[in-house]
């Protein structure tokens, strides 16, 4: 266990930031599922950049990498435009 005031403070820290961290992730993923199953072309296209722009606050604050945000954000968009 840490001995130092500060080292228990970055402990309680950290256990809160991962967390947030934890539900931000759940959300966006939880995001991506719903836009993925929908079947309505018009609906998943007004989905599409709400899902974008949490993807990319996530990216912005080191919760997933940049380049797996850009992924995502690629597959769902021609998930979207393929549906008919």
């Amino acid at each position: 266990m840490a001995n130092h005031k500060s080292a228990l403070k970055r402990i309680r820290q950290n256990e809160a930031r991962r967390l947030r961290n934890r539900y931000y992730h759940k959300t966006a993923r939880t995001a991506m599922k719903v836009l993925r199953s929908e079947e309505d072309k018009a609906a998943a296209t007004e989905q599409l950049p709400k899902v974008i722009a949490l993807l990319d606050k996530l990216a912005k604050k080191n919760i997933i990498h940049k380049n797996k945000a850009a992924n995502l954000k690629s597959k769902l968009t021609k998930h979207v435009n393929k549906l008919a």
